[in-house]
């Protein structure tokens, strides 16, 4: 037996379960959006925190990191009764194909397990939509909860894509507007260290360079 699942979010940096194998890569016609609630981890039912979930976008890839999980029925259970309680927000299961080289016709893995979301208010309790750049960078910014700061799981997510190669342009927007909020000052990166990610530019940056902001001290505490 052998069990994938896809991380695009928190698992990237923390799978929190034992793998035998981990793979980088993506998957096709979907983006990171941060719509969606979270009111265990990072946030409260009060003050939500906002965490990622997958758009469908035609055309576009989301890089992230895949985990392979052998051993048979019972490990395969007990890896997957984990993950449910992790990530109890996400009301969908979604089987995708995934993929190693860029530009690559043929998957490397059939059958990859995506925990996914509804975007739909009515029939999902977590979906909260999108909203203003500022809008969801001041929830970000403010938000806490158990295990920790809503800031700390985007600027954790930052840095683990740039630590697979594979940096998000609208994360590193997201977070960079809570560093604004924050009151942290702006620097701008070196030409060496090129954005990638993203397959579709951001207009507000279509002229001039993004600027990635100095990391805070991340701790990955949750899911």
């Amino acid at each position: 037996m052998v069990f994938w699942v896809f991380g695009y979010g928190s698992l990237v940096w923390n799978p929190g379960f034992e793998y035998d194998e981990k793979v980088i890569g993506y998957i096709k016609n979907y983006k990171r959006v941060f719509d969606l609630a979270c009111i265990d981890h990072r946030g409260t039912p009060e003050h939500p925190a906002r965490t990622c979930t997958l758009e469908y976008a035609e055309g576009d890839i989301c890089w992230g990191a895949a985990f392979c999980v052998r051993g048979g029925p019972e490990k395969e259970r007990a890896t997957m009764e984990y993950l449910e309680r992790r990530e109890c927000e996400y009301d969908e299961k979604t089987i995708m194909e995934f993929f190693k080289e860029k530009d690559s016709v043929q998957p490397a893995v059939t059958g990859m397990i995506v925990f996914t979301s509804t975007p739909d208010k009515e029939s999902n309790k977590y979906y909260l939509g999108p909203a203003p750049l500022e809008d969801m960078a001041r929830q970000i910014a403010t938000a806490y909860g158990p295990c920790g700061n809503n800031r700390d799981y985007i600027f954790s997510l930052e840095k683990a894509l740039f630590d697979i190669g594979h940096e998000d342009d609208t994360i590193i927007e997201l977070a960079n507007e809570v560093r604004k909020i924050l009151g942290t000052t702006a620097i701008v990166q070196p030409k060496e260290r090129r954005l990638t990610g993203s397959s579709s530019p951001l207009k507000a940056h279509s002229s001039s360079p993004l600027k990635l902001l100095p990391l805070q001290e991340a701790v990955a505490m949750d899911s």
